[in-house]
């Protein structure tokens, strides 16, 4: 059994027709990667996950239990993690305050435990947990907004877009941390319009086009997709 499972899932925001019966699933320990351009459903479909956006029709599982009418924060309580696009932050709180706010659902003795836990992936935000969120870099409100989403210690992280806005030299070391996590056990569901770096780091992928999914297959063989390369990876 799949540890998520979306079957024929359709999304509105109001009448606009956002996912047009996605259809897809991401096993235990795997990164799947949801590979598009602007506007094709990517960041929609990880709402619909996480309950920030409710299927019309269709249906969200989690271990074969429908998860689609739960609201946010009992999804999270049942380890759904979400990191969103833009990191999301608290600015006015200070890092260990933005670090408590992603155990809001975890044991209070339990908290601290790991909060400590994401200092080994994250030890830039160690040194900085007295400082307010807003006053960090780029790359460190995106490292915060990812150490804030493993506080939960999730079944499945849902990353949206880590790389976005970084330079180069950030975004390596972001992918080098997703990398780390694959290799811990961590099941990753990942948008990514960094196609090249995605697909280097999933298992599986998916293409999504216009609220559709066009395309499934290995990282390795949609690598090797003509289709792929030409469209996504800007190669001739």
């Amino acid at each position: 059994m799949a540890l998520l499972q979306l079957e024929n899932v359709h999304t509105y925001y109001g009448h606009i027709h956002a996912l047009k019966g996605i259809s897809l699933e991401v096993n235990q320990g795997e990164i799947v990667t949801l590979i598009g351009t602007n506007g094709a459903g990517k960041s929609t479909t990880l709402r619909t996950i996480s309950g920030m956006a409710r299927p019309r029709t269709g249906s969200v599982k989690l271990e074969g239990k429908p998860i689609h009418n739960l609201p946010p924060h009992q999804i999270t309580r049942l380890g759904v993690g979400h990191v969103p696009e833009g990191r999301r932050i608290f600015p006015r709180l200070t890092v260990r305050e933005n670090l408590e706010m992603g155990g809001f659902t975890v044991a209070r003795g339990d908290v601290q435990r790991r909060i400590d836990s994401t200092f080994v992936l994250f030890p830039r935000i160690k040194e900085r947990l007295e400082q307010l969120g807003g006053t960090l870099s780029g790359g460190e409100q995106q490292m915060l907004a990812m150490a804030r989403g493993l506080v939960l210690e999730p079944r499945i992280l849902l990353l949206d877009e880590p790389s976005m806005g970084l330079a180069p030299v950030l975004v390596e070391a972001i992918f080098e941390i997703i990398r780390t996590l694959h290799q811990k056990g961590t099941t990753i569901l990942l948008v990514e319009q960094n196609a090249r770096m995605a697909l280097q780091v999933a298992d599986r992928g998916y293409i999504l086009q216009s609220g559709r999914i066009v395309m499934e297959d290995s990282a390795k063989a949609l690598q090797s997709s003509e289709m792929v390369r030409k469209a996504y990876l800007g190669e001739e």
